[in-house]
């Protein structure tokens, strides 16, 4: 599985590294929403949440939708707008300004989080404003996730104009309980990483920057086509005439353990990549590896052999004799196992010992988390 960025003959210049402030206040609003996903910024998290106004927390309940479980494109509205340059605004203001631009039938997709999915199978779809049925759908699918996102997305159908000036009075009202404080403090770090990978595409090229944002993306030998290794299906294109060609690289401080792909319809693609998280040196596993590896553990008699494996080495006559199967039972499971990266095997005369790799077995638990979360 993976979303994959068509950018065949797209200039070099027109792919950018580049700090939002309104696509990281989406994110601090998510860690704020999601402690549970963000722990290392549990400190920030407690703190803001216990400061938050009453009426403002209760404000952020209504829409918490937008950022709670995925992430709204309102929040990057300089990929939406058609024959602009695409780039991220220095302020929020500025891009609060950017936001208002884009049309409502753009805005309205977008802030429809809950049937974003769908419209995004569909190539688009017909507009929930104009067509009665993609109305009764997406009011369909917001009854279903429940009764906030329902009032919400009525609302927003109903007095589109409404909803625009409440949001942005919302975000405008984050900025000055926390968020400026914080982008004060984050924006000269996420600019210095932009100026470095930028830097590292004009000297190395795009393979060494993309490695550089992250172990998940790769791009192939001709330069044609960026994979973003996700849980998720996906194509979006960086040279699509009718909205403008560019690729942004966007950073957050607030995103680990997610790599978001910004692949709507008639959208640029975005990456919004985290920062401040080494990754181990080896890379965390691909999605395909860490399947592979679930499902070498979840057979029962594997299982009862890693037992085994976990304490000593053994060869696979030992296995056989204490698990009571035979020996090419045995190495059909450690060829599983094998495979999968979770033992190794080593020579001793005319023996060969398999034991768990016990350090690869204990980061399934952080790579299943980063590896559904990304």
């Amino acid at each position: 599985m993976s979303v994959t960025i068509d950018i065949a003959g797209l200039p070099a210049e027109r792919i950018v590294f580049a700090p939002s402030p309104l696509a990281e206040l989406c994110m601090a609003l998510h860690a704020l929403s999601q402690p549970a996903h963000h722990p290392r910024l549990s400190s920030w998290t407690t703190a803001t949440s216990a400061s938050l106004d009453p009426c403002l927390a209760d404000r952020l309940l209504e829409a918490d939708f937008l950022w709670r479980s995925s992430f709204s494109d309102i929040f990057m509205p300089f990929a939406g707008i058609p024959g602009e340059a695409g780039l991220p605004a220095a302020t929020l203001a500025e891009e609060l300004d950017v936001l208002d631009r884009l049309d409502d039938e753009r805005f309205v997709g977008a802030a429809l989080e809950h049937c974003r999915l769908a419209l995004y199978n569909e190539g688009g779809g017909p507009s929930p404003l104009k067509d009665p049925s993609a109305r009764a759908r997406a009011l369909e699918l917001a009854a279903a996730r429940g009764p906030r996102q329902l009032a919400f997305s009525v609302r927003l159908l109903d007095d589109t104009a409404a909803v625009r000036v409440w949001l942005r009075r919302l975000l405008e009202d984050c900025d000055e309980a926390f968020f400026a404080q914080t982008w004060e403090r984050l924006e000269p770090g996420q600019s210095a990483d932009a100026r470095h990978k930028a830097e590292l595409l004009r000297r190395r090229g795009l393979a060494a920057a993309l490695k550089d944002v992250s172990t998940a993306l790769s791009v192939d030998e001709g330069l044609t086509t960026i994979t973003a290794d996700k849980m998720v299906h996906g194509t979006a294109t960086a040279t699509d005439p009718r909205i403008g060609s560019g690729l942004v690289f966007v950073p957050t401080n607030f995103g680990w353990p997610h790599l978001l792909v910004l692949h709507a319809p008639d959208w640029r693609p975005v990456v919004h990549y985290p920062l401040g998280t080494p990754e181990p040196a080896s890379g965390p596993g691909s999605v395909e590896l860490l399947q592979l590896r679930m499902e070498a553990l979840a057979h029962p008699m594997r299982m009862m052999l890693c037992r085994s494996l976990a304490r000593a080495p053994y060869t696979t006559s030992e296995l056989a004799n204490v698990h009571g199967i035979t020996a090419p039972e045995v190495s059909r499971h450690l060829a599983v196992l094998k495979k999968a990266g979770l033992m190794h095997t080593r020579r001793q005369g005319r023996y060969a010992q398999h034991q768990l790799d016990l350090g690869t077995v204990a980061r399934i638990g952080a790579d299943f988390i980063e590896g559904i979360l990304r």
